[in-house]
């Protein structure tokens, strides 16, 4: 069997940022496998099942809008990479978190993990 190729996996990562920039929750969820697993961000308690339908339809409630910050990046096998920026609202306040994610791909070409890179640093909290 084969990976995905290049093409599919850049699209799911490329619907999963208009999913959410959209506000559309349940397209963001359906990229995902039913067993997939989130780990956003690396280091922190991954999240399976419903927790990541939850957490979607969180994130869409804060209004989160995703900007790539560089092209979506291949392999040579079943993951991708996107840089980018989420900007979200938080108690009155702007939250920008620059991440980058590393997708994994199952054989269907859903999305079966999801690692976020970002760690304090990488959050800038503004007053609106």
């Amino acid at each position: 069997t084969m990976p995905p190729d290049q093409q599919s996996m850049k699209a799911a990562m490329q619907a999963y940022v208009d999913g959410l920039n959209r506000g559309d929750a349940e397209a963001v969820i359906a990229l995902f496998a039913v067993d997939a697993v989130i780990e956003d961000a690396v280091g922190t308690e991954p999240k399976q099942g419903q927790a990541i339908r939850e957490w979607f339809h969180q994130a869409v409630a804060m209004k989160a809008q995703l900007a790539l910050a560089t092209p979506i990046r291949g392999s040579h096998g079943n993951a991708a990479a996107m840089a980018f920026t989420v900007t979200t609202e938080w108690e009155g306040r702007s939250v920008r978190i620059r991440s980058l994610d590393v997708c994994t791909f199952d054989e269907a070409g859903h999305i079966i993990r999801l690692e976020a890179y970002w760690g304090p640093d990488d959050i800038e909290i503004r007053t609106k």
